[in-house]
């Protein structure tokens, strides 16, 4: 089997940035991004998604994070499209359901190879320390574009916007792990009746 690693950079005026991804990993994580806590959510794609993730950014955090999440989000999708290749033999679709106290989130993800954003949140602040929660939604169109994804994200209750947004990204690991992983009985076969993703 080949191995689904990528490497990919990112460097315009607002942000340099490089993304490493091992799809078949255990987990491993390094992140210098600038944003404590975009660090600690893409912990979470990591671990839950048991994908080696390295992520170095620096960008224009002195203006604000927008610019750096934004670019995050488009290298980490340009990085999981370039070590996916053809797709063949994965699962394609996955969906995760994952609580954390009083927060329930759902995620259902389809690497179609066609971009699409469905996001439904109703934050219950407008930010987690100093992350702003409006910065999760440009993450995740930032991935969708260049990932190739159609992604339905749908926080179900809570009333902590930390928890909130953990979930999301909790249940997006879990979501994406399972879309990606390769079924043993479609092995070298497209997951698609038009004969590509």
């Amino acid at each position: 089997m080949a191995e689904r690693k990528a490497t990919v950079s990112r460097d315009t005026l607002e942000t340099k940035i490089t993304v490493e991804v091992n799809l078949d990993g255990t987990g491993q994580a390094s992140f210098e991004t600038g944003v404590p806590f975009l660090d600690h959510m893409l912990d979470q794609i990591a671990r839950h998604g048991l994908i080696d993730i390295n992520v170095q950014a620096n960008g224009d955090t002195e203006i604000d994070d927008h610019h750096t999440v934004e670019d995050i989000g488009i290298t980490l999708g340009q990085a999981f499209h370039k070590a996916l290749g053809d797709k063949k033999g994965i699962r394609r679709y996955g969906h995760a359901y994952v609580p954390l106290d009083e927060a329930l989130s759902r995620v259902v993800v389809d690497f179609s190879g066609r971009p699409g954003l469905e996001m439904f949140v109703d934050f219950t602040r407008a930010r987690v320390g100093g992350f702003d929660v409006d910065l999760a939604y440009e993450f995740f169109q930032g991935f969708v574009n260049h990932a190739g994804v159609s992604l339905h994200i749908d926080n179900l209750r809570g009333d902590n916007a930390h928890h909130q947004i953990e979930t999301i990204f909790k249940a997006f690991g879990r979501a994406v792990r399972m879309a990606i992983e390769l079924d043993p009985r479609m092995v070298g076969v497209m997951p698609s009746t038009k004969g590509t993703l």
